[in-house]
């Protein structure tokens, strides 16, 4: 009895290391055919990433964990419809944006950001408090920014995402995505500019 439960640990090692050489769209496809169980290596891979974009889209980090989670359950409910032969970050960037679009034609009034810092570990404060400050700052910046320039330049510049990606997810011309990252940032920089004035 005790041997089968090694040997069941071991076979659940054995897939995660497997798991961890695939590429996402392989797992996607794994997920779809072989072991539903394996989605769990996808949120593993996804959720920090998401909630951080879904936050510099609605403002609010609550709503952002919501939208995120909704929208791992959407994406793993329709992962029938995901195309193996695009990119599986471009698919499940765009189910996020969707959702948070949604949240957010349904809000008007949008309330200031409160984040925690770690007053724990005494040797850290101020470099936290640094950190924390430029985050707001930007976040600030962001957040006088129309979403139709703030969004992609997120995308790029914090989610590290390339301009095809960021086409896919916004589905629009990679031209389109080049002109409005050139003029978020010229925007960026009179809005950061504003404020330390």
């Amino acid at each position: 009895m005790h041997m089968i439960r090694m040997d069941n640990g071991l076979i659940k090692l054995k897939q995660m290391e497997f798991l961890k050489k695939l590429t996402d769209e392989q797992v996607a496809e794994y997920v779809r055919t072989e072991n539903p169980e394996a989605y769990g290596e996808i949120m593993q891979r996804y959720q920090a990433k998401l909630i951080r974009y879904a936050n510099y889209l609605i403002r609010n980090d609550t709503e952002a964990a919501d939208v995120v989670q909704g929208s791992l359950i959407k994406a793993f409910a329709n992962l029938n419809s995901f195309d193996a032969k695009k990119k599986f970050s471009s698919w499940i960037y765009r189910i996020v944006h969707n959702e948070a679009i949604n949240i957010l034609s349904k809000r008007k009034n949008e309330l200031p950001i409160l984040e925690d810092m770690d007053f724990e570990n005494n040797d850290n404060i101020e470099a936290d408090f640094v950190r924390e400050e430029t985050r707001a700052e930007v976040h600030d910046c962001l957040s006088k920014m129309s979403l139709l320039y703030a969004e992609p330049l997120s995308l790029h510049f914090l989610e590290g995402r390339s301009y095809d990606e960021i086409s896919d997810i916004l589905r629009l011309p990679i031209s389109t995505i080049g002109t409005r990252i050139n003029r978020a940032k010229v925007l960026m920089k009179k809005i950061c500019q504003k404020i330390k004035k």
